[in-house]
């Protein structure tokens, strides 16, 4: 066993999050933030704030070192969702530059942490490329599956493979449809989360042939999440480690069809932090580090 960053499943040793506090402020920010941010109702601050001590509980549980990303008055409430301003490398950080106009100030808020706890940072994403971190997934140590979406773009895609390619990581394109349309919160990881070295949960209707074969040559087993379930993020699983999946309240049919596939499941209410901002465990976290085989 070994200690990687570039892991989506191996059993978490460290993790940064955002609580709810230090990104929503306060009801009068909520107000004034959530429609231009596109959430898909107000949140109510008093119950968000209880529902990430929840999020952060569990995730204390696992024994998982967990740091916090500060109160920022240059970032939005969008902050809360930190996986995206980042991406984790076991030669250090890379620092996003993001798709969506309103949380372009967060990657340097996320940076100006890393360096004030002398966390390495391998390179930054600049203009005119973008990238997120919810269209990064580790398929193995040594390939990075990156959605082509909206939020990510070509010339990210290419900085991204100058900074990796040269230690032997081969970055995977993955060509997402329009889906809704640029306005919308549309990522890699929100039509697939692997749980484990041949597990993952998706939603095969937005999922590229191309890519999806390639996930069963590599001998993955696909939860498949039913429509009914995709727009709560049921797709949206966090694996505390191997086969061990932290996701969303109230998708029953996917959490019974992991069961079935040999997981345990956590579940956490997230109708103020997850629903109606569209950010599900995935994204209310930034791992650092996780064990591997």
């Amino acid at each position: 066993m070994k200690k990687t960053c570039q892991s989506e499943y191996g059993t978490l040793q460290s993790v940064f999050i955002k609580r709810a506090n230090n990104a929503f402020v306060d009801q009068t920010n909520v107000t004034r933030q959530w429609q231009e941010l596109n959430f898909l109702s107000e949140p109510d601050f008093n119950k968000a704030e209880k529902e990430s001590k929840v999020f952060e509980e569990i995730i204390r549980s696992t024994g998982s070192e967990v740091s916090f990303f500060p109160k920022d008055n240059s970032v939005s409430m969008d902050s809360i969702y930190c996986r995206d301003a980042s991406i984790a490398t076991d030669r250090g950080m890379i620092i996003c530059n993001m798709g969506k106009a309103a949380r372009l100030p967060e990657p340097s808020a996320a940076a100006k942490v890393y360096r004030d706890l002398n966390i390495p940072i391998l390179g930054e994403i600049v203009a005119p490329g973008t990238v997120e971190g919810g269209d990064m997934a580790w398929l193995d140590t040594k390939t990075l599956a990156v959605g082509r979406t909206y939020r990510t773009n070509d010339d990210g895609i290419h900085q991204l493979r100058r900074l990796l390619e040269p230690d032997g990581i081969t970055v995977m394109e993955v060509q997402l449809p329009h889906y809704k349309g640029v306005s919308d919160v549309f990522h890699l990881m929100s039509i697939f989360s692997p749980v484990d070295k041949d597990l993952a949960v998706v939603y095969s209707p937005l999922m590229p042939i191309i890519f999806r074969e390639e996930l069963l040559k590599r001998g993955y087993q696909l939860v498949e999440v039913p429509e009914i379930e995709f727009d709560t993020m049921g797709c949206n699983v966090l694996a505390l480690a191997p086969r061990k999946c932290l996701m969303v309240k109230g998708n029953n049919i996917t959490k019974e069809r992991l069961l079935a596939a040999g997981a345990n499941v956590i579940e956490y209410e997230g109708r103020e932090i997850s629903y109606k901002g569209g950010g599900g465990p995935t994204c209310l976290t930034r791992p650092l580090w996780r064990m591997s085989e």
